[in-house]
């Protein structure tokens, strides 16, 4: 049985634990400030639910490990300036941007970039976190103790919000999961819709980008590339090497879910292109407290992450697929009344995309 070590312990390493059971692969969650020590092995595999860990008496050997899969992509690409640096080189679409240093006004940004461009810093701030916008008509500045830490990108007027995920094993063989609709409330997915006949087009223009990366990083995994739609192109905005909230439907809607792929890719086992079943819609839970009348909602298939609620923590999330005789839009309304109200706009969102 191969051993797959995670460094994380979040929601994401407990998904990729479970979908390795029928595989034979042994996952294994690793807290990062775990107090026993992992007894790997040197044909152990390691990998990472996040892009950027502490350096802990735990973290430092794992990722010493000579098995530790993309160990040096998970750096390059947790740097947004090093991220956006390698989009620019490859020659992909990314907003326009700058590096915010000692020299950089304010007026420079409004002369180069136009009169909104938002600054986001290099490392973290993920979730609509770490951002600070700059905008000529209220003649804001850029705070001194955002120099040398951040990036500022050009405003993007987006029609709206997809993300591709794919898979890439050792040979460079790669598989793409359907263009995925996204809705972000306050910077922060709350709902996606995969796949949608109005944005397949794309598809082909989405994995020539997200494929380029792959390969251009010799990554093996899956990776996530979340992007502006503007018309009839594609404009990259963050990417994320690893499994991502934008595929979580694939868990129902899927015949391999991302997180299976990863674990095929990570353990050297045969990735295969999954096949989508039908429509999937994914509500992520944030702040919400567990109600167990999810459970009984027709096709809902709720995940929980057992966390400790928090106004906007990701507590989990729910799955839906359209089935046979089965009603997507009628359960979608049934959830409707058993969440916060808040959630009502989301809702009517996927009801209208459906």
């Amino acid at each position: 049985m191969s051993k797959v070590w995670v460094l994380g312990h979040g929601q994401l390493g407990a998904m990729l634990k479970h979908a390795s059971m029928p595989l034979g692969v042994d996952v294994e969650p690793v807290a990062l400030d775990a107090q026993n020590f992992p007894d790997f092995k040197p044909e152990d595999y390691i990998t990472a639910e996040i892009e950027k860990w502490p350096v802990t008496p735990v973290t430092e050997p794992l990722a010493d490990h000579p098995n530790f899969v993309n160990r040096d992509v998970f750096g390059r690409l947790a740097d947004r300036f090093t991220q956006k640096s390698l989009i620019d080189e490859l020659g992909l679409r990314t907003a326009p941007w700058m590096s915010v240093d000692d020299t950089l006004t304010s007026d420079d940004v409004y002369l180069k970039l136009g009169e909104r461009a938002l600054m986001k810093m290099r490392t973290g701030g993920y979730d609509g976190r770490g951002q600070y916008w700059l905008k000529q008509a209220e003649n804001t500045q850029i705070p001194d103790d955002w120099r040398n830490e951040a990036i500022v990108e050009q405003a993007i007027n987006f029609d709206e919000e997809c993300a591709i995920v794919g898979v890439r094993d050792r040979s460079g063989q790669k598989f793409f999961y359907p263009l995925t609709l996204t809705l972000q409330l306050d910077g922060v997915l709350t709902a996606s819709v995969a796949p949608l006949d109005r944005i397949k087009h794309l598809q082909p223009q989405a994995e020539s980008m997200l494929g380029a990366l792959l390969d251009a990083l010799d990554y093996v995994g899956v990776m996530a590339m979340e992007c502006f739609r503007v018309g009839d192109e594609l404009i990259i905005n963050e990417l994320a090497p690893r499994v991502h909230n934008t595929a979580h439907w694939t868990q129902s809607g899927a015949t391999v879910s991302q997180f299976e792929s990863h674990v095929r890719a990570v353990a050297n086992l045969p990735i295969v292109q999954p096949q989508v079943k039908n429509t999937s819609v994914m509500i992520n839970l944030l702040g919400t407290a567990y109600d167990e009348r999810w459970w009984a909602v027709d096709g809902a298939e709720p995940y929980w992450y057992g966390k400790s609620l928090r106004e906007g923590r990701k507590m989990g999330h729910i799955n839906l697929t359209r089935t046979l005789g089965g009603d997507l839009v009628a359960s979608l309304n049934e959830l409707k009344v058993l969440l916060p109200e808040r959630y009502g706009q989301v809702i009517d969102w996927v009801v209208k995309e459906l």
